[in-house]
C-alpha cells in the first residue's frame, strides 16, 4: 500500500544555522556596545534608529548570507582603522595601513580602482570565449572588494569627522562626495544580489558602467573641489532626519540606475541583428549621453587641467563603439529577455518603495527645519517628477501589462530624469537643497 508522508515546512527561525546565530550575536553585541557608550550623545530619535538598525542588520544577514561576511570584514577593518588613529588624525600619514588602505580617502580611492577593474573584467568576459566565466567571476569578486572598501572608507570617515570636533562629526551622507560613494556601493550591492539571485554575471558589464561613470565624476569632483575634505554641516542638515532620508533616497537612485542599465542591455539584445547602423538607437544614445558630459562640464574643464573630461569623452566613445561592433556577441551572452524584464521590474519596484519613503521623510524633515512640508523647491519638484515617472511605469505594468521594448525605453529614459534630479538641479538650479553645488 502506498503511503504519503506530509512534511511541514520548517519554521523560518528553525532554518537558521550556527553561523546565522553567531552573526546575530555579533550584531547585537555591537549595537549594545554602541548604545551603552554613545547613548549620552544621542537624542531619543537617534537611539531609536540605532536600536532599529540591530534587528534590521540581522534580518539582512539572514536574508542574504553573503552580507554576513561583508559586515564582519567591514566592521573588523573599520575598527582597526579607528583604533589605529588613537584620537589623532595626523596618524593617517604615518601608520602604514591607514596611509595606504584604511583611512577614508585611501579606502575610497581603492574603491574607485576596484570598480574600474571590475568593469573591465566584466567586459572582457563578453569577448573572451573560453575564459568568459573566469573573467566574469573576477569582475564579480572585484565588485565585492570595491563595496567592502567603500563601506570601510565610509565608516572610518564618520569617525574622522568626530575627531575634527564634537560639532563637526556626522554620518557621511551630507555632500556630493559622500553621496556619490553611497550611490556607488548601493548600486553595486543591489546588482550583486540580482547576480546571485538569477545566477548570471553577464549584466555586470552594464551595471558597472554607470557605477564607473559615478566614480569618474567622484574623482573629478575631488580633484577640482577637494571634496574629500570633511566640512561642518550647515544648520539645516544637523538633524537625525538625514540618517533616514538620504540613504532611502539613494537606494531609489541606485536601483533606478540599475534598472536603466538592464533596460539598455535588453535593447541591445533586441537590436543585435539589426544591420542598418542608423537603427541602432541604444548604442547611439549611449555615446551621445556619455560624450555629453564634457559639454555639460565645459566651464569646469580648465579647472581640471584641461584634459580630464576630454579623456572621459574618448573612453566613452570607445565604449560605445565597442558595444556597437560587438553587439551580436554581447547579445548571445545576455540572459533571456524574461530575466532582463524581471530584474528591471524588481529594481524599479524596490527603488520606488524606498524613494516614496524618502520623499515622505523629506517632507517631514522640511516641516521640522523650515516650517512647511512642501515649498516647490527645484529639488522637491524634480523629486516629484521622478516619483510620478516610476509610479506611471509601475501602473502601466501592473494594470496594462507593460513589457518588452517600450518598458525598457521608458526605464532608460527614467535614468535621464533621475540624473537631472540628482545632479542637474545642483548644476543648473538653486534652492533650499543647494548643499552640493558644483
Amino acid at each position: 500500500m502506498n503511503t504519503t508522508t506530509l512534511t511541514l515546512n520548517d519554521g523560518w527561525l528553525s532554518r537558521r544555522n550556527a553561523y546565522d546565530w553567531v552573526f546575530a550575536a555579533l550584531v547585537l553585541a555591537g549595537g549594545l556596545f554602541a548604545f551603552s557608550r554613545y547613548a549620552g550623545a544621542m537624542d531619543i530619535y537617534e537611539k531609536a534608529i540605532l536600536l532599529a538598525t540591530v534587528p534590521a542588520a540581522i534580518w539582512l544577514g539572514w536574508f542574504w548570507r553573503p552580507l554576513r561576511v561583508l559586515a564582519v570584514v567591514v566592521a573588523a577593518a573599520a575598527l582597526l582603522g579607528i583604533v589605529s588613529y588613537q584620537g589623532d588624525l595626523a596618524r593617517a600619514d604615518t601608520v602604514f595601513w591607514l596611509k595606504y588602505f584604511l583611512s577614508s580617502q585611501s579606502a575610497i580611492l581603492w574603491m574607485s580602482v576596484l570598480f574600474f577593474m571590475s568593469t573591465l573584467f566584466y567586459w572582457i568576459g563578453f569577448f573572451a570565449a573560453k575564459q568568459a566565466d573566469t573573467m566574469d567571476l573576477i569582475g564579480s569578486r572585484l565588485a565585492w572588494a570595491a563595496v567592502t572598501m567603500a563601506l570601510i572608507g565610509s565608516m572610518v570617515r564618520w569617525y574622522e569627522s568626530h575627531l575634527l570636533g564634537p560639532d563637526i562629526g556626522h554620518i557621511p551622507v551630507s555632500n556630493l562626495y559622500e553621496v556619490f560613494v553611497l550611490f556607488c556601493w548601493l548600486t553595486a550591492t543591489f546588482y550583486l544580489y540580482f547576480e546571485s539571485r538569477y545566477g548570471t554575471r553577464a549584466l555586470g558589464a552594464f551595471v558597472m558602467l554607470v557605477v564607473s561613470a559615478a566614480v569618474g565624476f567622484l574623482l573629478w569632483y575631488t580633484l577640482v573641489r577637494e571634496a574629500h575634505e570633511i566640512q561642518p554641516l550647515v544648520p539645516a542638515l544637523q538633524s537625525w532626519w538625514m540618517k533616514l532620508h538620504v540613504p532611502a533616497n539613494f537606494i531609489g537612485y541606485g536601483t533606478f540606475a540599475l534598472a536603466a542599465m538592464v533596460a539598455f542591455a535588453y535593447l541591445i539584445k533586441e537590436q543585435a541583428q539589426e544591420t542598418r547602423w542608423y537603427k541602432l538607437t541604444p548604442m547611439w544614445l549611449l555615446g551621445v549621453a556619455l560624450c555629453f558630459v564634457p559639454v555639460a562640464f565645459r566651464q569646469r574643464v580648465q579647472e581640471a587641467g584641461g584634459s580630464y573630461w576630454f579623456v572621459y569623452a574618448a573612453i566613452s566613445a570607445l565604449i560605445a563603439a565597442g558595444i556597437l561592433l560587438g553587439r551580436k556577441r554581447i547579445a548571445a551572452r545576455l540572459p533571456a529577455n524574461e530575466v532582463l524584464d524581471d530584474v528591471m521590474y524588481k529594481s524599479i519596484t524596490v527603488g520606488f518603495a524606498f524613494f516614496t519613503i524618502a520623499t515622505v521623510l523629506g517632507a517631514l524633515w522640511a516641516a521640522d527645519a523650515w516650517g512647511g512640508y512642501w515649498s516647490w523647491d527645484p529639488k522637491e519638484t524634480w523629486a516629484l517628477i521622478v516619483w510620478l515617472n516610476y509610479a506611471a511605469w509601475l501602473h502601466m505594468r501592473l494594470v496594462k501589462g507593460l513589457r518588452g521594448t517600450v518598458a525598457a525605453w521608458w526605464a532608460l529614459g527614467g535614468l535621464a530624469v533621475t540624473t537631472f534630479a540628482f545632479l542637474g538641479v545642483n548644476m543648473f538650479l538653486s534652492g533650499l537643497h543647494s548643499y552640493g553645488t558644483l
